[in-house]
């Protein structure tokens, strides 16, 4: 899994490169067909914004935003949003060929 950082409107430290870095990396280290993701860090005026854009195969895209006063909150935040869009899909992605209600369905 690839993971890149940028930021806009201001200097990326070591210290929330390492953050994202980290969050995203314990998050969705689950996910095996992640193949790439793009943490964007984005402040206006007194609103610190973080964005994760996930990218994986079979075309699963996800992204996740949020905001707030904190940029590590941010960036925890819109992890947890991304990390509960992919656990959303993959369980759809698995429930969806053992559906024992589908079975009764077709036995009636």
């Amino acid at each position: 899994m690839n993971i890149s950082v940028t930021c806009r409107h201001m200097d990326l430290t070591d210290a929330l490169r390492d953050h994202a870095e980290g969050a995203v990396g314990d998050a969705l280290s689950n996910f095996p067909r992640i193949e790439y993701v793009h943490v964007i860090l984005d402040v206006q005026r007194h609103l610190h914004l973080a964005e994760v854009v996930i990218q994986g195969k079979d075309h699963i895209r996800v992204e996740g935003t949020a905001d707030s006063d904190d940029m590590y909150n941010s960036i925890d935040r819109a992890v947890e949003k991304a990390e509960r869009q992919m656990r959303k899909h993959r369980d759809k992605a698995q429930n969806h060929k053992n559906n024992p209600s589908l079975g009764e369905i077709e036995a009636q």
